[in-house]
């Protein structure tokens, strides 16, 4: 294993490397839990991720299996967020369901996800409950039931921490917008109550015997007790309209290209694309779960003809590199577009905010700020998550530099960049720079 100390003084760029003293050890790579199986069916030809090798296996995480979810405590979240305009939607969404324009489950996907509609009934939303997801105890999909209980040793994704899917979601837009990449729909962590969502037999009937006392007598039991399901905490992510798979436009496109001014911004908004999950290091990217809008008739306004909106981001933030069975790669890495070298409109737009030191701090500030409401968070977990995402964006940094491709990029070897552990102050601390030693046993999947 190659280790080097780094002290991060000016930025990413400028980089000192000093000789390890022995008392510091390796970060104990213990994983979670085993993996989980991708919705997506991709079969590509060639890895672009590099050579395999066989993973090892070790036991569960005791403290990990704890942050699975339980009835209730599942988060503390302010009431309203620090957006009017988001807030705003909120509202209508709560009085859309009080008026009995209910959300709608989404069929497709793992978890239990829903459409959320305005008072006009259009989709303003979409809302995914924490204890609904993939391997939460109130998922309605039951083919993660039947994964759980007939194949508990495949069971999550062993770099992930897991249940923390809405967290992620809000994650990425916090990086969105931090880096003004503009991808993602604004998502934010609400908590919404609606009798289509999926409750337990108990909150039920506690529900409906409330309803029916507050109802039998409104003057007194009415006046003290609170009638209605409990809300839920969930990820919430404004819908974006006209947009659809990028599986189906991009087949289109090799068939009628695009004229070439709009091609060019495409490329660019691809490239943002890359940058964010790269940085987040998104596990779950397939073509099917990044959305492009494109209307030809607004061609000779390429900004206005084409749009992508990167959705689905419950998946990323992991703790460590994937080191086991799968390698998770990015789907986008055997596209054409991903051998073209990064433009330098990116270069010159995204270089100068990921060298800034500053900025990186201000950014695991903001989403230490999100990530600490979960009520099983783990500042520790959240530092290993942090010290991946530093590594991610060093290499990017690297790539950018050195007028590499997207394909290029996912090539480079991994690292992580972690605090010492000496290093009390959260600004101006020195870090170390680790590379990644195990890799996955399948590395097209």
């Amino acid at each position: 294993m190659s280790v080097a100390s780094i002290v991060l003084k000016k930025g990413f760029s400028h980089i000192q490397y000093t000789q390890l003293p022995e008392e510091i050890e390796p970060i104990d790579e213990g994983s979670s839990t085993a993996e989980e199986p991708a919705d997506h069916h991709h079969q590509p030809p060639v890895s672009p991720t590099g050579t395999s090798r066989t993973p090892t296996t070790s036991p569960t995480n005791h403290n990990e299996q704890q942050r699975l979810l339980t009835d209730e405590g599942e988060a503390n979240i302010p009431a309203q967020t620090n957006d009017p305009e988001f807030n705003d939607v909120i509202v209508e969404a709560e009085q859309a369901i009080e008026e009995g324009i209910l959300p709608e489950r989404i069929y497709q996907g793992s978890s239990g996800s829903y459409f959320v509609r305005g008072t006009n009934r259009n989709i303003i939303g979409v809302f995914k409950p924490k204890n609904e997801e993939p391997y939460g105890h109130l998922n309605p999909k039951w083919t993660k039931w039947m994964h759980k209980m007939c194949c508990p040793c495949c069971f999550g994704r062993s770099c992930l921490i897991p249940n923390q899917g809405y967290m992620s979601e809000a994650g990425a837009s916090v990086v969105d917008s931090k880096l003004g990449l503009n991808v993602v729909p604004k998502t934010k962590v609400v908590a919404l109550a609606s009798e289509t969502f999926n409750y337990t037999a108990i909150d039920k009937a506690k529900a409906k015997s409330v309803k029916f006392a507050t109802e039998r007598f409104p003057d007194t039991l009415g006046k003290n007790m609170k009638a209605g399901l409990p809300p839920k905490i969930g990820s919430f992510q404004l819908f974006v309209t006209g947009f659809k798979d990028a599986d189906c436009w991009i087949r289109r496109f090799q068939e009628e290209p695009l004229p070439e001014a709009v091609q060019r911004h495409f490329q660019r908004l691809f490239e943002r694309l890359v940058c964010l999950d790269y940085i987040i290091r998104n596990t779950d990217r397939g073509n099917d779960n990044w959305l492009i809008k494109y209307d030809k008739d607004l061609a000779e306004d390429p900004e206005a003809a084409i749009h992508v909106a990167a959705i689905d981001n419950g998946l990323a933030f992991p703790f460590k590199h994937p080191d086991e069975w799968r390698a998770y790669p990015y789907y986008w890495a055997w596209l054409p577009y991903a051998n073209i070298p990064f433009s330098d409109d990116t270069k010159d737009e995204f270089l100068h905010k990921l060298k800034d030191l500053e900025l990186i701090q201000d950014l695991t500030d903001e989403l230490y700020s999100v990530f600490k409401h979960d009520k099983g968070f783990d500042k520790a977990l959240f530092e290993r998550q942090m010290s991946v995402m530093r590594g991610q964006i060093l290499n990017l940094c690297q790539a950018l530099e050195e007028n590499k491709s997207p394909l290029q990029l996912v090539q480079m070897p991994l690292l992580r960049i972690e605090r010492r552990s000496d290093a009390h102050s959260t600004r101006g601390s020195s870090f170390i720079q680790r590379f990644q030693d195990k890799y996955p046993f399948f590395s097209s999947c």
